[in-house]
């Protein structure tokens, strides 16, 4: 495992690099904070919905505490395995939940770690997820992963529904 730290905090880099490589995103999902928290947390949950649209998630392993490390392999469309990995940092359910976040490099190792924080909030109709990732090597890897996480909200909202 890689020993990089990320550097979700960086207070070197000028206000507006910190915000180009900071994906912040909000979603409401028709279920309360308990439920949608569980999907991220219940491994058999988290295969159903992980991943962009089209992705299948068949080996994953979370040990979900605090210094736990959890992996995913999800396969594309055509067949290609995207490898990501982490540990959890923090754990306080079903109101927030913060964890590392990096790709499998070609030679195993995990490569650039982001810290990945989200919050469950009631909302009306359910809860509002809050979702920041940072810091991101460049504003495009940010965009990204935004459009990844656009796409696996959507399998999670018919999930929950």
């Amino acid at each position: 495992m890689n020993d990089a730290r990320p550097s979700g905090h960086d207070t070197a880099l000028p206000d507006e690099d910190r915000d180009a490589r900071t994906l912040v995103m909000e979603r409401v999902f028709r279920a309360p904070p308990e439920r949608v928290f569980r999907a991220w947390t219940d491994p058999a949950v988290l295969a159903t919905w992980w991943g962009p649209e089209g992705f299948t998630t068949p080996e994953h392993r979370m040990d979900v505490r605090p210094g736990g490390e959890w992996w995913t392999q999800m396969m594309s469309p055509d067949g290609k395995p995207h490898t990501v990995s982490g540990v959890y940092r923090e754990i306080a359910p079903p109101k927030r939940l913060v964890m590392t976040w990096g790709w499998e490099q070609p030679d195993g190792r995990r490569g650039h770690e982001t810290v990945v924080e989200l919050t469950f909030e009631p909302a009306p109709g359910g809860t509002r997820l809050k979702l920041v990732q940072r810091l991101f090597q460049s504003p495009e890897d940010a965009k990204g992963h935004n459009a990844g996480w656009a796409s696996s909200f959507r399998d999670l909202d018919r999930i929950l529904a």
